[in-house]
């Protein structure tokens, strides 16, 4: 049973600082589900804008500090902008997940403010991108991957540079910072497939330091 676990939550180096935590999510699946439920329940699910007017594939919402865009560009708020309310608070089990996932991929003492949550439909993607707009770039990134099975690009530090496709599976955990931070990355087309708590959607659950 041991080794079963182990093969479950194995640590595979992407590049130097980035790493795949195979499975590491399943062991909070449970709690994550259902605060999951409670934050999309206040602030649901919308498609943004992005400042050239284009709508986003990527339906979003956020809990604690959000990342929001529109035609006045990319930004964290406090405030939901549809609701004028504050986003939820980033629940306790989310915060768990993060700060372990953080630890196993080298970086202690993790304290996640913002909690971006993306839901893809199948074709839905992301494009290449920098995650940039928080003020401290010495603290990662932790993604969550819950639902269908996703194409995770990883590149360098040019939009350009050749990238490295990594396949993300319900409960995978990608973890970057230190010099692989400000590396490009994105998600390839979500396939037509079927996940039994899912249907036929992904959830990504991001979090960052932000303020």
């Amino acid at each position: 049973m041991q080794l079963f676990n182990d093969l479950l939550q194995a640590k595979h180096e992407i590049v130097k600082d980035a790493y795949l935590l195979t499975g590491l999510a399943l062991e909070h699946e449970a709690l994550i589900l259902g605060d999951l439920g409670l934050v999309i329940g206040k602030a649901p699910f919308r498609h943004m804008i992005t400042p050239g007017g284009f709508i986003m594939s990527v339906a979003m919402t956020n809990c604690g500090l959000g990342w929001v865009t529109d035609r006045k560009g990319y930004r964290y708020t406090s405030h939901d902008p549809i609701s004028n309310q504050t986003w939820p608070a980033i629940p306790d089990s989310f915060k768990k997940l993060a700060r372990a996932a953080a630890a196993e991929a080298g970086f202690m003492n993790f304290e996640p403010d913002a909690c971006l949550i993306n839901r893809y439909n199948i074709g839905g993607r992301m494009s290449l991108h920098q995650d940039k707009n928080e003020q401290d770039f010495s603290q990662p990134v932790v993604s969550v991957s819950l639902g269908l099975p996703a194409v995770f690009q990883f590149g360098g530090f040019e939009r350009a540079d050749k990238t490295i496709r990594i396949p993300l599976n319900h409960g995978d955990v990608v973890v970057w910072g230190g010099e692989a931070r400000l590396r490009y990355h994105g998600v390839l087309p979500l396939k037509t497939n079927y996940h039994p708590a899912f249907g036929d959607y992904r959830i990504n659950i991001t979090f960052r330091k932000a303020g």
